[in-house]
């Protein structure tokens, strides 16, 4: 069937958006590497234009240099850096803010060219004003992230702002995934189910809640404070979840209580979406959806692996690293595999007034 002008402006629209979900997701791993080789206190300034180029002779490292030492972090933890180790970390943190700089010129690029070419129609000027809103404010979410690690006795970067971070940008994630979605004329054909819907909607918010406490797991260092499975070193409940006063404090900065979360919101995750899997399976006229449910019980047993893996290999940093941004990975398919899935799985049918 031949498409309609509008439906062929959409496309072009849609793989604009595309395109920047995976330079998106390119973005999240640069961020994992970052914070994975502690790369992320490196650049003590934010210079959104003279920034984009790194320091181009060696009076300019040695400036660069300089302005890392006066750190708490290289103080305390990267003493004995040279200027060829701290190339190596400032490299990752550039990178990093480098991409984020290119992503954002290819929306700018792309917005400008479909104004131009008059692409757009009415019903995408919110969705974009949003989209251009959750960029701007993940970048500032960035900034205040870094600015939490450069203050004094600080090493790294607060837990709370990484992971705040961390979701925000999965949030654009799905949110630039589901407008591009929307554009797409084969997945307009959607599954009517309320039962599979109620089910999704459950797993989307144990897998947030999941996302949160991984996002504190990693910005606490929490791994290698019990590279164990499936005991938390050799107990199930450890008595030390409860040693911070008020409990709640527990929640939040006790490594061992945010291990034990973590690992029992994985289980149930693991549970619900077995239920789904199985649940859904008269579900079989619809074959994106028939693919998309195969691929998000298999996504949810790779992630599993690889937080074991993550956990035993805890105290190997290189190992460490392999399979830290290999779950983090795995976890923005997750997001994307459930963003399509809630896309196509509607309650009810809606019925045409005559």
């Amino acid at each position: 069937m031949e498409l309609t002008l509008q439906q062929k402006n959409n496309r072009q629209v849609a793989t604009w958006l595309l395109i920047g979900v995976g330079m998106i997701v390119v973005q999240v791993l640069l961020g994992g590497i970052t914070r994975l080789t502690e790369s992320g206190l490196s650049i003590t300034e934010w210079k959104p234009i003279t920034g984009a180029l790194p320091p181009l002779n060696t009076t300019d490292w040695q400036i660069e240099f300089e302005k890392y030492r006066h750190t708490d972090q290289f103080k305390y933890v990267h003493q004995y850096f040279s200027l060829k180790e701290f190339k190596f970390i400032f490299f990752w943190e550039w990178f990093h803010r480098l991409w984020a700089r290119m992503m954002g010129m290819v929306f700018l690029i792309g917005f400008i060219y479909f104004i131009v070419k008059k692409k757009f129609n009415q019903s995408m000027i919110f969705p974009m004003v949003i989209l251009f809103f959750l960029g701007a404010l993940q970048g500032a979410i960035g900034w205040i992230m870094v600015k939490s690690g450069l203050v004094p006795e600080k090493y790294f970067v607060g837990h709370i702002q990484l992971t705040t971070h961390f979701i925000a940008a999965l949030v654009l994630l799905a949110y630039t995934f589901w407008f591009a979605l929307s554009q797409l004329p084969v997945f307009q054909h959607k599954v009517y189910s309320s039962n599979t819907r109620n089910l999704l909607l459950t797993i989307l918010i144990l897998l947030f809640f999941q996302l949160i406490f991984g996002g504190f797991m990693a910005g606490l260092k929490a791994a290698s404070t019990a590279p164990t499975w499936p005991s938390i070193n050799g107990a199930f409940i450890p008595s030390s979840i409860h040693e911070l006063s008020p409990w709640t404090q527990n929640v939040i900065n006790n490594k061992i209580t945010i291990h034990f979360i973590h690992r029992g919101i994985g289980y149930l995750l693991f549970i619900a979406s077995i239920i789904f899997y199985v649940k859904s399976k008269s579900l079989n006229n619809h074959i994106p959806f028939i693919l998309l449910r195969r691929a998000f019980m298999l996504l949810i047993v790779v992630q599993i692996s690889l937080g074991i893996g993550a956990l035993i290999s805890a105290t190997n940093p290189s190992v460490f690293i392999f399979f830290g941004v290999a779950h983090q990975f795995t976890a923005m398919l997750l997001v994307i595999c459930i963003t399509s899935l809630l896309f196509l799985v509607k309650r009810f049918k809606q019925v045409a007034e005559v």
